[in-house]
């Protein structure tokens, strides 16, 4: 128990610098601590895990690095501690392709999503087919694929309107 709670602890401490670091638009230092979270929190701790995915996804975005920002996104889908934060993770995951979408970003996905693609091969099926179709819309063909999960599919619905 005093060993799980210095790492809770550790884990409270790494946010608020990486929350400090960010405020101060230090972003490097800001992504070090979200990083050193997702080693701490890979294992026993799904949730803290998925909410440090997506501040390093918001970080991400305000570097102009929107590749970086939807990899983060899909990573904290894929290892979502359950259905209720899954559909949270792909609400924000939308909100993130919008974004792209928004500021003629989408054809950046167009390339270099191996990473994302072999992740979400081995933990999630449907996020693995749903990613091969937004890389087929990024380079610009048509998509038609529906999902079970039907925010998938009105997320790729929305990006080609």
């Amino acid at each position: 128990m005093g060993i799980e709670m210095g790492v809770d602890e550790e884990i409270v401490r790494l946010f608020r610098e990486a929350m400090n670091a960010e405020n101060a638009n230090d972003l490097e230092r800001a992504k070090e601590k979200l990083d050193r979270i997702l080693e701490l929190s890979m294992t026993g701790k799904p949730e803290v895990y998925f909410k440090a995915c997506f501040r390093m996804a918001d970080i991400f975005i305000q570097e102009d690095n929107y590749r970086g920002a939807v990899k983060c996104a899909l990573r904290g889908i894929c290892r979502a501690p359950g259905e209720e934060f899954r559909r949270l993770g792909i609400k924000r995951l939308g909100d993130v392709l919008f974004i792209l979408k928004k500021r003629g970003r989408l054809s950046l996905l167009a390339e270099n999503m191996d990473p994302a693609l072999n992740l979400t091969r081995k933990e999630d099926r449907e996020l693995y087919e749903f990613t091969i179709a937004l890389i087929r819309l990024a380079k610009g063909e048509k998509i038609k694929e529906r999902f079970l999960t039907w925010e998938l599919t009105e997320i790729l619905k929305g990006l080609q309107e």
